[in-house]
């Protein structure tokens, strides 16, 4: 087993001399006060939500972690007040749309520096997971500037490795059709439209694809388990979000956990109800600042996402930090009275675990929970739907009715999350 391609970028970029942590976090501190001294000087935000906070005195990791939270509030609201540089120095903005019902929208922007910085962490992750002979389909958008399809393909091409753009999945059948002509065996998508085509068309699996690497959401370990016990597939996953820059950590050979972009971006594990941060081992949310962001450096943002540092130095043999899988987000937990609660990530398991089920949208109400089903005929909606309301009620205290959805639950970009929706109106304590 080879160690991460990413220890040595990481190396080369931040300029220590040994595989030792303590170098490492010496520079990630140092960029930590570089970072807060300039979002002070250059951001509207930054200069009055740091008032008072001096980056001479961040003299070690306990004193930053009494820097408030930058909250994704802060950037829904006053997204330009982040901005370090003048706006024709931006050359692309990201618009995301919030799960609140206002419609408020969160704008990330990014200039060349930023979007280059991207391109190289995602040069050294997909050594692990591609060589020179194949051939590599997209399955997100990349047809604009700055994409994440954009950005991985002009990673690709640095690499010399055959590379062609599908955008999202809109018609399986085109997509099955285009891995066959084109010999494709290596495939990155978002996780529900992999594990979708590869049931619908499980001989282009088994015949082409060798390594398949997933992200933009959550990744059902049911779908890893699956893919790889029946194609004897490798399965990556990444973990990133556009707020980081799209790229936060990749899997190495070992497949068991992201090795993090530590040279761009210092991670926390933070409780969510002390707020203190979490020895390796113990499941909180993921904190990050940037360290060599230019457009819009953000400082301790909390993502809402659910993880844990690992206790063990990665079996590839890396120094560097390895984060367990995302386990899901926050705000994707349903409450029921008694402090009685359940993942999203809960769910997956029991429902994705029918194959022929393709996708399910969960929906919480005053009196029941609803599930819907798409499954690729009605014939089979009414084999499963008992089947798949009594396998739910073993996890849910709830009374539960499963629906089948006539329409496909689309997924239009790739930041689309999947998630719970909670029409109650009442909070439960």
């Amino acid at each position: 087993m080879h160690c991460t391609p990413i220890e040595n970028w990481i190396m080369s970029k931040t300029g220590i001399k040994s595989r030792s942590r303590e170098e490492l976090k010496s520079y990630q501190l140092y960029k930590i006060k570089q970072t807060i001294c300039y979002a002070k000087k250059h951001s509207v935000f930054y200069k009055k939500y740091l008032k008072g906070i001096a980056e001479n005195e961040i003299n070690s990791f306990e004193n930053f972690e009494n820097i408030p939270f930058t909250l994704p509030q802060h950037v829904e609201h006053n997204s330009i007040d982040f901005l370090c540089v003048p706006q024709k120095y931006i050359s692309r903005i990201v618009t995301l749309r919030t799960s609140g019902t206002s419609g408020s929208e969160k704008r990330i922007y990014f200039t060349d520096n930023d979007l280059k910085l991207t391109v190289d962490f995602f040069y050294s992750g997909m050594k692990s997971v591609v060589d020179e002979d194949d051939k590599v389909l997209i399955l997100m958008p990349g047809n604009t500037y700055g994409s994440i399809g954009h950005l991985l393909k002009a990673a690709l091409d640095v690499l010399e490795v055959k590379c062609f753009i599908g955008d999202v999945i809109k018609d399986y059948a085109d997509t099955a059709e285009f891995i066959k002509d084109k010999a494709i065996s290596c495939i990155i998508g978002i996780p529900i439209q992999i594990l979708k085509l590869s049931r619908i068309y499980p001989e282009i699996f088994g015949d082409n694809i060798k390594n398949i690497l997933l992200s933009a959401d959550y990744v059902p370990e049911v779908l890893i388990k699956e893919i790889t016990d029946k194609f004897d597939c490798r399965v990556f996953t990444h973990y990133g979000m556009t707020e980081m820059g799209y790229g936060g950590g990749v899997e190495c050979e070992n497949l068991n956990g992201y090795h993090l972009r530590e040279g761009d971006l210092y991670f926390e594990i933070i409780d969510p109800v002390s707020k203190k941060a979490l020895k390796p081992g113990k499941q909180g949310e993921v904190v990050f600042t940037t360290l060599t962001r230019e457009g819009m450096p953000l400082i301790r943002y909390a993502t809402g996402d659910i993880a844990s540092f690992k206790k063990e130095n990665c079996k590839c043999g890396t120094f560097l930090q390895t984060m367990d899988r995302v386990t899901g987000r926050e705000d994707n937990i349903i409450r029921f009275n008694g402090n009685k609660f359940i993942h999203m990530k809960d769910l997956d398991e029991v429902i994705l675990s029918f194959e022929k089920v393709m996708d399910y949208k969960i929906s919480i109400y005053e009196d029941k929970t609803t599930i819907g089903i798409n499954t690729l005929t009605v014939e089979d909606f009414y084999r499963l739907r008992n089947i798949v309301a009594d396998a739910v009620q073993t996890i849910i205290p709830d009374k539960i009715m499963v629906y089948y959805l006539k329409k496909n639950i689309e997924i239009k970009n790739s930041m689309l999350k999947r998630k719970i929706y909670d029409c109650r109106k009442k909070v439960l304590k």
